[in-house]
């Protein structure tokens, strides 16, 4: 459904049909049937239509209200009647029920049959149908309405006029809604990848993937038990992953931070307290310190007594001196 807002000239036919519905009984019977006529001529003439001089057209309408006077009854009031009872579900294909439409109305309006009309009663039955989508989309919560719009394919004029909002507005929504189309064409993929797997192996690779709970129930059609149950399988993997990675860091942070001073032999702790010395004499700001230290390999501790308490390292040394 492609239909906007531009507006086209309505066909001679349809007009005339249209006219004849605003009379009333009295003025398709006696003596005012061919005053209606005329008075009919000459408001066609008025909105840019020739009929008065044109004496097909003036025909084609005198016939027009023949049928009626015939009939008993103008024929867009069946037609009317006819539009008015359809329902989306009715108007899913339009061309179908186009043929239905004049099928039915036809065996009073055989006129109706004609070829040159089934293109105008289509495009009513699409109109009948925008409005009804329309109609549809203003009672949806949220956003919904606009969504409903965009999938069939409405005209984005026609959306935000109907719905009253912005162009911004369907601009995000629009956004949201390819993004959402990439993300299922994503998790397609990532079900390939593990196509024959159980669902519960599915279900864990779509979550290492970051694909949302809701998404994986509606695409790997699971139950939400499967769900629960790998979601607590990989709490525990998780817990136990990270704690061999507290247990590894602290491993790496005693690592770095060298022996205790008690465990550090002589001759290291005076080639230690040495290279102390000679950084602190290149700097004294406690972080380029630390940082010196740490490249030169200095155990923490040691290099904690440098910046918080240095005349311990007069001590140390002695000590290591014997």
């Amino acid at each position: 459904m492609t239909a906007s807002n531009a507006t086209e000239k309505k066909p001679l036919w349809l007009l005339i049909e249209e006219n004849i519905l605003d009379l009333g009984s009295q003025d398709i019977s006696g003596g005012n049937f061919e005053e209606s006529i005329q008075r009919i001529a000459g408001e066609l003439d008025n909105a840019g239509y020739n009929v008065s001089h044109h004496g097909g057209n003036l025909l084609q309408l005198r016939w027009a209200m023949n049928e009626t006077r015939k009939v008993g009854r103008p024929l867009m009031k069946d037609f009317n009647t006819a539009i008015a009872a359809l329902t989306l579900e009715d108007v899913a294909d339009p061309y179908a029920t186009t043929n239905q439409l004049i099928h039915d109305i036809g065996k009073t309006w055989p006129k109706l049959k004609k070829s040159e009309r089934r293109s105008d009663v289509i495009r009513i039955v699409e109109k009948t149908k925008l409005d009804l989508f329309i109609a549809k989309a203003k009672g949806l919560p949220d956003d919904e309405g606009i969504r409903l719009l965009i999938e069939d394919k409405v005209a984005p004029e026609v959306i935000t006029n109907a719905l009253g909002i912005t162009g911004e507005k369907l601009e995000q929504v629009d956004t949201e809604m390819k993004e959402e189309r990439a993300e299922r064409e994503r998790v397609v993929t990532l079900l390939g990848s593990v196509e024959g797997k159980s669902n519960e192996e599915k279900v864990k690779h779509l979550f290492e993937n970051n694909v949302s709970e809701e998404l994986i129930i509606e695409m790997a059609k699971v139950d939400p038990g499967v769900i629960d149950a790998v979601k607590k399988a990989m709490e525990a993997e998780l817990k136990e992953k990270q704690r061999l990675a507290e247990e590894e860091a602290a491993r790496k942070k005693e690592a770095a931070a060298g022996p205790s001073l008690e465990d550090i032999p002589s001759d290291e702790m005076l080639d230690y307290i040495e290279s102390i010395r000679e950084i602190m004499e290149f700097s004294d700001q406690e972080k380029e310190i630390r940082v010196m230290c740490e490249q030169s390999s200095i155990p923490k501790g040691l290099v904690d007594i440098a910046v918080s308490e240095p005349d311990r390292l007069d001590e140390l040394e002695k000590k290591a001196e014997g």
